[in-house]
């Protein structure tokens, strides 16, 4: 099962090269504030996963040249994991001597803006702060179906509904980590969510990203320090997990400077793509960037 959105909140299923509008199975309604329609789509489909007569019916649209929107603009958080890799560690203590990173089994996770995710037709604004780099992170999205609080290892998977693709963007400097990635359009997700049963094995998924052609970043889900099920477990026994809730798995090695006019590919094998441009934006000074800062 695919599920993308369109249209100011509509909700679909991809079925081969056409677009089957559930909008009003699962109560999604264009153009509502907030627009949860995602979040009822995951909801509905993680309790009853919708039967072949169920979508009959319902009205179906071409794929092609639809301009698909970010599949979930309103979860109920967005849970993002740092140092999950390694490589990343290491390439960050040789970024700065002065840094010691601990691994995320050590030191757990943070929260992005909600406001902060984009689909994947959208632009990538960069925030007018001279002399500041914008980094991209290519991370795989675990998106939260069935919710829990204290949720086992063992009983992880059964929370979760499916993946989706996820850059995480952000300004380098030594403010705050959440600021610093909450710029609106620093979270792309998208091109829509792949159901977990689509995918033979959660510990061997592929992830690349490239910036204009030039491969970036290259890992596999078998590389991370905390695990799919154990970033589910860990997140779930400091808060209650929401049908629709975003996990980012953290990035791995390779992260760099993205600038105007360049296009960013983020590709994960059995979820997707997405093809992203950047665009410099007239917004975003404040005083709190003014002072040259070390890179983090």
């Amino acid at each position: 099962m695919k599920i993308a959105a369109l249209d100011g909140g509509r909700v679909a299923l991809i079925d081969e090269d056409e677009l089957i509008d559930v909008s009003e199975l699962v109560g999604a309604r264009p153009g509502e504030w907030p627009p949860v329609g995602g979040v009822r789509a995951i909801a509905t489909f993680a309790a009853n996963p919708p039967k072949r007569e169920d979508l009959a019916n319902l009205p179906r649209i071409p794929l092609g040249g639809t301009r698909l929107e970010c599949p979930l603009p309103w979860p109920n958080k967005v849970i993002a994991f740092p140092a999950n890799y390694h490589a990343h560690i290491d390439e960050m203590r040789a970024a700065n001597a002065l840094i010691s990173p601990k691994p995320a089994s050590g030191q757990g996770f943070f929260l992005k803006a909600n406001s902060s995710l984009s689909g994947p037709f959208d632009g990538i604004v960069l925030p007018d702060l001279p002399g500041r780099e914008v980094h991209h992170e290519c991370e795989l999205a675990l998106i939260i179906g069935k919710g829990g609080r204290d949720i086992s290892r063992d009983a992880a998977m059964d929370h979760l509904f499916g993946y989706a693709c996820l850059v995480d963007f952000v300004v380098r400097g030594k403010e705050e980590r959440v600021m610093r990635k909450s710029f609106d359009t620093f979270c792309p997700l998208g091109p829509w969510i792949v159901s977990a049963d689509e995918i033979a094995d959660h510990r061997d998924i592929d992830l690349q990203l490239k910036v204009n052609g030039e491969l970036r970043q290259s890992a596999n889900t078998r590389d991370l320090i905390v695990d799919i099920p154990g970033m589910i477990a860990m997140a779930s026994s400091v808060m209650t997990l929401q049908p629709g809730d975003v996990i980012a798995s953290g990035t791995p090695a390779g992260v760099g400077p993205v600038h105007e006019g360049d296009e960013v590919t983020i590709s994960i094998t059995g979820v997707g793509a997405m093809r992203l441009r950047v665009i410099q934006g007239s917004s975003g000074r404040h005083p709190v960037w003014a002072p040259p800062t070390t890179k983090e």
